[in-house]
């Protein structure tokens, strides 16, 4: 049996209570392939600075650097900030640590998933948000004194051209496996911004050579648009930092909200895997939260490891639950309230464990 060290966050809040039931479905599933797991839980997030001063101690960094994979669970409490006012956010510093520069954010509405779109075809999309420069270079850093405030946008060839290649061999991993028809679109504002238009340059440096591969640009305004009109006629997209966090929401949203959206932050030797959505303090403790996209944040994992390791178990594992948790949501099996069904959380988990 393969084992994998993976790093576990467990978060603030509800966090916790959608992590538990996770690790029990990834010692499942990955039992059933001939893989194992050794969960490590490492201290972070805004619950351990009220109690330490320290929001992310190096120790837990460097166990993160040390394993396989990370799990994330959701960070942050209200009323707990720095002194600047700025939210405990351990999983952005995370990101630059770790240079984890793609932020992979799925947008899906398969047959018969409730999505608010009055009319949605099958949508497989996927935004791939720049996770470490852009707008939040300058986090909780920026100039900020009596008359003006300032904050810095840093857009550099070395991490967009990396984010690009990353894009084009998403896009040709998609295609071969008759996903798409192969298609790479740059999001940015270049109309108004020299930093994007730098950012285009970038990007079609690299879609020369893809040539098997469609490739685009749009302005994220018009974009933001179209994924409401007719995001079933795009693949595989590219943005900025803080255009990636706002677009990113708005595809959970009609994915059906942030409790069904998974996403994974990857670098060149590391990734970290988490749900889109916040720490739910008001329901904490109520066994109420959805844990669909922590459990989707899973599958994630397991296909990066499938794909990174050379493992085709991994991946495997990773198609079998995701399959399962779609499963339960489009048969309403799993339905949470969030969603507006009754589900607990451990009925949730429960329907996506009897569907392994």
């Amino acid at each position: 049996m393969r084992r994998f060290e993976i790093a576990v966050f467990e978060g603030d809040g509800s966090g916790p209570e959608v992590t538990a039931p996770t690790l029990e479905l990834l010692t499942t599933v990955g039992a059933a392939h001939g893989l194992g797991f050794d969960f490590r839980s490492l201290p972070a997030g805004a619950g351990h600075y009220v109690k330490t001063g320290e929001a992310l101690p190096e120790a837990s960094v460097e166990a993160a650097r040390a394993a396989d994979a990370v799990l994330l669970s959701a960070t942050g409490l209200p009323g707990v900030r720095y002194p600047d006012g700025t939210e405990i956010v351990p999983q952005i510093t995370l990101r630059i640590l770790l240079g984890l520069y793609a932020g992979v954010r799925p947008v899906f509405i398969p047959e018969g998933w409730p999505t608010p779109l009055a009319a949605a075809g099958p949508v497989d999309f996927v935004l791939v948000r720049e996770s470490a420069e852009g707008l939040l270079h300058t986090m909780g850093q920026g100039l900020a004194t009596e008359d003006r405030a300032e904050e810095t946008l840093r857009i550099t060839r070395e991490t967009t051209a990396k984010l690009s290649a990353f894009a084009f061999g998403l896009a040709e991993r998609r295609k071969a496996e008759g996903r798409s028809a192969g298609r790479v679109t740059c999001i940015d504002k270049a109309n108004v911004f020299r930093a994007f238009a730098f950012m285009r340059e970038v990007f079609y440096e690299e879609a020369a050579k893809h040539s098997e591969i469609t490739a685009d640009a749009a302005y994220v305004d018009a974009f933001a648009l179209w994924m409401v009109q007719k995001l079933d006629q795009f693949d595989v997209a590219i943005t900025e930092n803080m255009f990636g966090d706002i677009l990113s929401d708005l595809g959970a949203g009609l994915m059906g909200g942030l409790g069904v959206a998974p996403s994974a932050d990857i670098g060149d030797g590391h990734a970290v895997f988490q749900p889109c959505h916040g720490t739910a303090p008001d329901i904490m403790g109520q066994g109420l939260a959805n844990p669909m996209a922590m459990i989707l944040s899973g599958a994630m994992m397991l296909d990066w490891l499938g794909e990174t390791k050379g493992l085709p178990e991994a991946a495997a594992a990773g198609e079998a639950l995701r399959a399962a948790g779609m499963s339960a949501i489009v048969d309403r099996a799993a339905m949470t309230g969030d969603l507006g069904g009754t589900a607990t959380t451990a009925q949730a988990a429960e329907a996506v464990a009897a569907r392994l």
